[in-house]
């Protein structure tokens, strides 16, 4: 400052000589100092700067600290009232400590109307918390959204955060996980509102089998917002203070008439076990977040790297006497396919996907000597295993997975045939039921399949069977390959003979049994049930370094 006051006064001596006061500034900000003024003791560096510097530093310390609170502590508290977590108390318990980096930090919205150019209208971040992170060490890109701030609500400047971040994902081959807890567009900002979601959902589409997308979703999500979750491979939902939905309970009772809660519309049991658009469910915020942690470790981090391999200490080996007894010896009575799966993956650790939506059929990752493995299997329990709708698209959808991300599947087969009567006819299952087999036939990863017992008719074909590319068939000694049941059978072909019951145990001695298959090598092997885990862990060594592509095309026209 006295530098400049010297400049000033020297420049007044010299008005009528501009180039003796021009040169005299040069030398002032070079660090001169002019004879006749006084010495500066401000440091040469600092002279013309360090009052801004320190303005700026201060700044970006004050907008850190509001970023942090977020829509402040009395919206926190509010949140925290509601059992519900802050979207940056997400971030840290989902990741490893100390491992998230966050971006856009400074940021906020742009809009101008309705009074939202105020300062007490603007928050650093705006309404959500983006960035990258580790899970276990492993990279994964996240953005949790903020109830505190407008409600979570999107804004052409969140968009512009969320897409970011999935640029991000994709370039360098990296999950995405999304924390959703949105009250919807921001009606303030109006059409850039829709178009952010536009943004967001173009880049679901393009990462689509290129990095795993998943969404967890802890609080609201309606109108055109569910799309996004959608789009992602896998959607979960907590229990109580989540809900799913395209309109709300007003606009349901203004249009049609009913009465309906959000729960009954769009909470976490409906989404996971009536309309199956999400796949699990859990308590609350901090279980929720628990289980993603260890859901992660299942998934390689993009469609160019292999399934991710922990140290196993279960013996590859290990033989399971239970499972030579576990299939009853009459076929019309059900036994659990769970028992089967806990029994020969890896420490009994499955993760299943959709537990509570078409039981009749299960699917979940697990390990098999420390290889993540997707499995597919028929549940006798629930409607004996037959294929219907909701089961077909529910295994569809996994095996595509699988297959995008390069793990290989494994499937139990025990299913009697599609699941007859007018309500599946007139709801599709043809064309829903071709969509399993689509799946399982355009699949390249490995393929190791286990019939159990009954494998009939077309459902057979479908469930990953030799004719389409499966890669190892076997048939355990209870294992029934044939076009359908005895009973039926003997029906149609012994009408209106005597001696139906003895017709009907030729029928029984010629094919409910391996051997017709086995004879024509459409199983590879009869193997004994305990046996089982020794023999597909053998497989997965030698499959690993399998090679398959599909015909070139633009994309296959999957019956949707």
């Amino acid at each position: 400052m006295m530098a400049a006051f010297g400049v000033a006064r020297s420049s007044c001596g010299l008005i009528n000589s501009f180039r003796g006061s021009f040169r005299l500034l040069a030398q002032v900000k070079c660090g001169a100092t002019p004879a006749s003024g006084p010495q500066s003791h401000v440091p040469r560096a600092c002279r013309w700067y360090s009052v801004s510097h320190l303005s700026v530093k201060e700044r970006i310390e004050k907008k850190r600290k509001a970023a942090l609170i977020g829509g402040g502590q009395k919206r926190v508290d509010a949140q925290h009232k509601k059992g519900k977590l802050t979207a940056r108390e997400r971030v840290a318990l989902l990741l490893d400590p100390e491992s998230f980096v966050e971006t856009d930090m400074f940021v906020e919205h742009r809009c101008s109307d309705f009074g939202m150019e105020q300062d007490t209208n603007k928050f650093p971040g705006d309404s959500v918390v983006t960035g990258r992170g580790r899970i276990n060490g492993r990279l994964v890109y996240v953005f949790s959204q903020d109830f505190t701030v407008f409600g979570g609500s999107l804004s052409g400047a969140h968009a512009q955060k969320i897409c970011k971040i999935m640029d991000q994902a994709m370039t360098v081959g990296a999950p995405v996980i999304g924390l959703n807890d949105s009250g919807g567009a921001r009606i303030q900002e109006g059409v850039e509102s829709l178009a952010g979601y536009a943004d967001i959902f173009l880049r679901n589409v393009l990462a689509s089998g290129v990095v795993p997308q998943i969404s967890l979703i802890m609080g609201p999500c309606a109108g055109g917002a569910v799309y996004s979750p959608a789009l992602t491979d896998f959607t979960f939902m907590v229990k109580d203070t989540s809900y799913l939905f395209i309109t709300g309970p007003d606009v349901v009772k203004s249009v049609t008439n009913e009465d309906v809660t959000q729960e009954e519309l769009g909470g976490a049991k409906t989404h996971t076990s009536v309309s199956g658009v999400a796949h699990r469910a859990f308590e609350n915020d901090v279980e929720a977040l628990l289980n993603l942690r260890e859901f992660f470790n299942f998934l390689p981090l993009s469609n160019q790297d292999a399934p991710p391999i922990r140290e196993c200490h279960d013996p590859s080996d290990r033989l399971v006497k239970a499972l030579d007894t576990i299939v009853p010896f009459e076929s019309t009575k059900a036994y659990d396919m769970l028992e089967i799966i806990h029994a020969i993956v890896d420490e009994r650790d499955f993760f299943e996907i959709m537990p509570s939506y078409a039981k009749n059929i299960v699917v979940g990752f697990a390990r098999m000597n420390g290889r993540t493995v997707g499995i597919v299997g028929n549940q006798p329990k629930v409607a004996s295993g037959c294929l219907d709708i909701n089961s077909s698209v529910k295994g569809a959808r996994f095996v595509r997975f699988c297959d995008a991300f390069n793990i290989p599947i494994i499937t139990f087969v025990d299913v009697p045939g599609f699941l007859p009567g007018t309500a599946q006819e007139y709801g599709g299952i043809i064309r829903h039921g071709a969509k399993l087999l689509f799946a399982f036939a355009e699949a390249t990863v490995p393929k190791i399949t286990i019939i159990t017992r009954k494998a009939y008719g077309g459902a057979y074909d479908v469930m990953s069977s030799k004719h389409l590319r499966g890669d190892v068939n076997y048939a355990w000694p209870t294992a029934e390959v044939a076009v359908m049941g005895a009973k039926g059978a003997v029906q149609i072909i012994f009408r209106g003979k005597e001696n139906q019951a003895e017709a009907e145990a030729e029928y029984v001695e010629k094919f409910a049994n391996p051997f017709p298959a086995a004879v024509r090598g459409f199983v590879d092997d009869i193997i004994e049930p305990s046996s089982t885990r020794k023999k597909i862990c053998s497989d997965l060594e030698v499959l690993a370094s399998k090679k398959q592509v599909n015909p070139w095309k633009k994309h296959a026209n999957i019956p949707l």
